[in-house]
């Protein structure tokens, strides 16, 4: 299984075009460009913005839980940190299957951001929304509670406050905002939100900077790039040299998150190593 099509210079120029390869090369960073505005808040693209499609790819041959570094899963653990989330919820969750002739293999699940969301065609209120870069995202002050987004969700990937959240000053002290959703609101719902504003401004999702093994990818369909901050990689060629899949293809909910199949033996993990230690929130141990 090939670890994709590294890019050259003179590859990058081609694939992102003048434009975006200055900026890419400018900031001396293996990451991509993007537009300034919020795609909430700017919802038609203009001639000097090239639109954005993010997704993801999670290599499982190098995912091993982070067990072999005697951690908890460093990508939730970063998105915990990063996103002040509140105690319990788990935004990215690393999740052990078993294989049917034994052994297992470890899959860290962040929101699928389906281009057909469940979520979406349910919500009484419109709280949730897709932006034009294909982001799933919730308007908490929106949100009135009534869960049926996550009923929908065939992916279980979203939670509810039924409290008052545990959180640190810098986080109850926040001016709201949709994409960060920072502080967290009582009796709404809450998930990964890809991080798109991070990536906007040139730096990638906290659980892409936090995996200790590289395992996770983020890129842009439109500029058919994506990166594990230290390569990068065509998207297109990357997934049909490394037999990609998605969750639940059958429903046609059309997720953005490809996982290449593995188990982590490019790390040295074998499939009967277990032991996945738990992570944890700094600031409460209640919701």
């Amino acid at each position: 299984m090939g670890s994709g099509l590294k890019l050259s210079r003179r590859d990058l120029l081609k694939w992102l075009g003048a434009t975006g390869g200055a900026a890419l090369i400018a900031s001396r960073l293996p990451w991509l460009g993007g537009t300034e505005a919020r795609a909430a808040a700017d919802p038609e693209p203009t001639k000097s913005h090239r639109l954005r499609r993010w997704a993801m790819v999670i290599n499982l041959r190098r995912c091993d839980g982070c067990i072999g570094l005697n951690l908890p899963p460093q990508c939730t653990q970063a998105c915990i940190l990063g996103h002040y989330v509140p105690h319990g919820m788990q935004w990215i969750q690393v999740f052990e299957y078993k294989f049917e002739m034994g052994g297992s293999y470890f899959m860290p699940t962040p929101c699928m951001q389906c281009e057909n969301a469940p979520c979406n065609n349910v919500c009484p209120v419109g709280a949730t929304f897709t932006t034009p870069e294909g982001v799933v995202l919730i308007d908490q002050k929106r949100c009135i509670g009534c869960r049926i987004c996550m009923a929908a969700c065939p992916y279980n990937r979203r939670f509810f406050n039924w409290g008052d959240p545990d959180l640190p000053p810098e986080a109850l002290f926040a001016e709201y905002d949709i994409e960060r959703q920072v502080p967290a609101i009582r009796g709404t719902v809450m998930k990964c939100g890809f991080c798109a504003h991070m990536a906007r401004q040139g730096m990638v999702p906290f659980c892409v900077a936090g995996c200790p093994r590289r395992a996770i990818w983020y890129g842009d369909l439109e500029e058919d790039i994506a990166t594990d901050t230290k390569e990068v990689v065509q998207f297109s060629r990357f997934l049909a040299e490394n037999q990609a899949f998605r969750l639940k293809e059958e429903l046609g909910t059309k997720p953005r998150v490809f996982y290449l199949p593995g188990y982590g033996q490019d790390v040295g993990r074998t499939p009967y190593q277990t032991g996945l230690r738990p992570v944890t929130w700094p600031w409460g141990s209640s919701q």
